[in-house]
């Protein structure tokens, strides 16, 4: 008589495959079970407020406002004017600048802040301790320097 094929450890590996198919069963049942899917439209609505609020009741008519423009509803952020050219411009002094590398570090004098510069943003050849009116633009890893020229 021949021996079985099927050895106790097989048998108990059909087991635990069964006893997962039949978890993912159960639990497929439950999420169905709690899911929001299948109610009604008035259930799902949110309403604002007169404060801006987010509630479940719908807003009482009595205290709606009748006259909003449309221009002063805002979306997103507030219009910005453009920046006047004459404040971009920018004092500072050098505080570095490798000359055989081509960069450098200006000081701001409103800010205190470095800002980079490179050779190819300079008008002027400037040294350390030099004063220089710069603007700025942004670069790869923060503000850079450009259109550099000594103060005289």
């Amino acid at each position: 008589m021949g021996r079985s094929q099927e050895t106790f450890n097989k048998k108990e590996k059909e087991k635990k495959k069964l006893r997962k198919k039949q978890d993912k069963e159960q639990k497929k049942e439950e999420r169905k079970a709690n899911s929001d899917k299948g109610k009604s439209v008035d259930e799902m609505m949110a309403y604002v407020d007169e404060y801006g609020n987010i509630s479940d009741t719908p807003p009482d008519p009595t205290k709606k406002k009748k006259n909003i423009k449309a221009e002063d509803i805002q979306i997103g952020i507030a219009k910005q004017e453009a920046p006047d050219p004459a404040d971009a411009i920018r004092k500072g002094t050098i505080t570095f600048f490798n000359e055989s590398k081509g960069y450098g570090f200006i000081k701001d004098h409103e800010t205190q802040d470095s800002v980079f510069v490179h050779v190819n943003g300079l008008i002027d050849n400037v040294h350390e301790n030099d004063k220089v009116t710069f603007e700025t633009e942004m670069g790869q890893k923060g503000l850079n320097a450009i259109k550099v020229k000594l103060i005289s």
